[in-house]
């Protein structure tokens, strides 16, 4: 993926719901961990759906992870939990604020090999800040789709159900779900009660 060198860099992988971002970031750590480094994951608090410190997959994999919160100073314990480990994950990027972005520069600049992933745009389908300043930011940025679940076509939107009805564009825009609220969906097939 990068020379061998002494200099860090980022790594994002985006996406919609379902179409294997965490999956894609617990492959690459395994292989860190195959390569002989040490590997530090971070999830936000925010995110329980597969325990407090655990990063999970829809595919049943997981990983033990340091739960922080999503905002402002308590970003910053990401560095502050590091005990020398070269290689710093945090999934759920979408769900910090831009904070993030300032932390992931720090221990790129650190020599740090840093990896996230979030979604790239929110159910209403606009971009998912503070996604968008990373993808600008990361020497790496990789966009995976999933399969629309209505037509079979490639996915790159996530659509939310309330109450099984489409959500409507007023409705808040973080809500922590799987498949019980969101399913993926192409750009023809993705709505929204509202517009």
């Amino acid at each position: 993926m990068h020379a061998i060198t002494n200099s860090g860099w980022v790594e994002v992988i985006t996406g919609s719901m379902f179409s294997g971002k965490t999956e894609e970031m617990l492959r690459r750590l395994r292989r860190a961990e195959i390569a002989g480094q040490d590997v530090a994951v971070f999830t936000p608090a925010l995110d329980d759906r597969y325990g407090t410190d655990t990063v999970g997959s829809h595919e049943g994999r997981s990983w033990d992870a340091v739960a922080v919160e999503g905002e402002g100073e308590g970003v910053w314990d990401i560095v502050e939990s590091l005990n020398g480990e070269q290689v710093v994950a945090i999934d759920e990027g979408n769900f910090f604020d831009e904070t993030l972005v300032s932390v992931c520069d720090h221990l790129a600049a650190e020599g740090r090999r840093v990896i996230i992933s979030g979604l790239d745009q929110t159910y209403r389908g606009e971009p998912f800040e503070p996604m968008p300043q990373l993808f600008a930011t990361a020497e790496y940025v990789e966009k995976l789709q999933a399969i629309c679940a209505v037509c079979g076509e490639p996915a790159t939107r996530t659509q939310r159900f309330v109450d099984g009805e489409p959500a409507h564009r007023d409705d808040p825009t973080i809500v922590v779900g799987a498949d019980e609220s969101y399913e993926a969906r192409c750009r023809s097939c993705h709505t929204l009660r509202g517009d």
